[in-house]
């Protein structure tokens, strides 16, 4: 699960980012308005959170940038006031949530997760495509009711292939996906191959369909048709 989380307070987004990390996600961090208007523009999230203030400009013109740019990424704004006016403003934008300072890390988490579950998933805890079966909370992957030994990148890769299954997806969307500003200290995309070879070679000693399909020249497709 891929996060940006744009706030100006270091304290906060240093435990933001420790915090998430520490339960899968993998973030990517703005301290001002203009960082954060560039890294929307040059990358996918699945969830954005948001200070409403920030310096250089505001937290909700980039509510309002993502959903010019029709992004799929959950929106969840923060802020210190306690303003029901500013609530109603994110919330009319396009914002999935909305919390209010000082909040718990833990409670953070689990909006991030609701909404991902529920733009991708319709909120499902489970997912299930065929043999397959994700028990999203605990991370863990079944075929045919025997478990499937993952790594986290293994994990990330399967769950993104599932999300956008049927469609083709570039090497360059699953690099951004799986590392984020990371991609760009590669050269070469071999590293994608060797975690799809390694996630395909073990889905199909368990006994599951040879679901992903090369697009050569382009990517990937997890067909399922």
């Amino acid at each position: 699960m891929k996060v940006l989380l744009i706030e100006d307070e270091r304290d906060l987004l240093d435990s933001m980012k420790t915090y998430l990390e520490s339960e899968g996600c993998r973030c990517e961090t703005a301290m001002d308005y203009e960082k954060a208007a560039e890294k929307i523009n040059l990358y996918q999230y699945d969830c954005v959170v948001v200070d409403i203030t920030l310096p250089k400009g505001s937290g909700l013109q980039i509510v309002k940038e993502l959903k010019e740019r029709k992004s799929e990424a959950g929106i969840i704004i923060v802020s210190a006031k306690n303003s029901l006016d500013d609530k109603l403003a994110g919330l009319d934008l396009g914002s999935d949530d909305y919390l209010t300072k000082p909040f718990h890390l833990s409670e953070l988490n689990a909006r991030i997760k609701a909404i991902v579950r529920r733009k991708n998933f319709s909120g499902k805890d489970e997912i299930i495509v065929n043999e397959i079966r994700i028990d999203v909370p605990s991370r863990e992957v079944f075929i045919d009711d025997k478990q499937l030994t993952v790594t986290t990148k293994e994990y990330e890769l399967l769950l993104f292939f599932i999300a956008n299954k049927n469609k083709v997806i570039t090497k360059n969307s699953i690099a951004e996906h799986l590392w984020g500003d990371d991609m760009d200290q590669n050269d070469s995309y071999d590293f994608i191959y060797t975690h799809i070879k390694n996630l395909r070679k073990k889905m199909i000693d368990k006994g599951g369909e040879d679901y992903i399909k090369t697009i050569y020249g382009i990517g990937y497709n997890f067909s399922t048709q």
